[in-house]
């Protein structure tokens, strides 16, 4: 029988690495071996919170908003930030200096058909919790149709990304460049939990920050951190809906 002259099959396939997608590498890679990065984990009994997510979406002034543990979550580190402004900072490496910003503009990474895209709301501790999130609708639903202005995708201070919609436990973020910190929210799952005494199932999420270690020491780090899982654990309206 004579043997066949037919090409083999290639068992790969080459994808140029351009645009958002070549911007994004270069970036982490830049990030990644400049910040000396450091993360910490905390879980949290988010029970509470994923009942106030669920009255939440009744609330009137939150009708035609994407009311989600996100909203939460952008609320609280925001806050934490307002409340730790060391954390809400730059490294400033031709002049030396550490540049702390007055306003918090949140990064909010979102995976788009065009790639990562990490474009902020600016001033995000000031707003409400209605206007944070009409503005993160907004932000999420533009980043998807691909219509992100250069202000969005400028400015920004302190990010946060979500894998817990990809069923992912935990995770260890790169630094967005320019910035001291990010937050990785992980998936909210039901665990067993110590809860009054006893063991229960109760909402839980495991909750990482990466830092720059330059500019964040280990103390401001784990002060924000633990401020964020304080908060989602034990959620207040006054503080919300502020």
């Amino acid at each position: 029988m004579p043997e066949s002259t037919a090409a083999p099959a290639q068992d790969h396939t080459r994808i140029p690495v351009k645009g958002v997608r070549k911007a994004t590498a270069a970036a982490m890679t830049t990030s990644a071996f400049t910040a000396p990065h450091v993360t910490e984990f905390v879980t949290v009994d988010m029970t509470r919170s994923v009942r106030l997510v669920e009255e939440l979406k009744a609330e009137p002034a939150l009708h035609g908003t994407r009311v989600t543990m996100m909203l939460l979550v952008a609320r609280a580190l925001a806050a934490a930030a307002r409340e730790y402004p060391d954390i809400n900072a730059s490294w400033d490496g031709a002049a030396n200096e550490i540049v702390v910003h007055h306003q918090v503009n949140l990064g909010i990474a979102a995976a788009t058909p065009r790639g990562l895209l990490v474009p902020n709301i600016k001033n995000a501790a000031a707003l409400s919790l209605p206007v944070l999130a009409k503005e993160l609708t907004t932000l999420i639903d533009t980043a998807r149709a691909g219509d992100l202005t250069p202000d969005q995708m400028s400015g920004g201070t302190i990010t946060i990304t979500n894998i817990g919609v990809f069923g992912v436990d935990a995770g260890t973020p790169i630094l967005n460049p320019g910035e001291a910190a990010i937050l990785c929210l992980g998936a909210v799952r039901r665990t067993p939990w110590e809860h009054k005494g006893k063991v229960a199932l109760r909402w839980t999420s495991q909750l990482a920050l990466s830092f720059d270690h330059r500019l964040v020491d280990g103390e401001l780090g784990s002060r924000v951190l633990a401020r964020v899982g304080k908060t989602l654990a034990n959620p207040k309206w006054e503080l919300l809906l502020s």
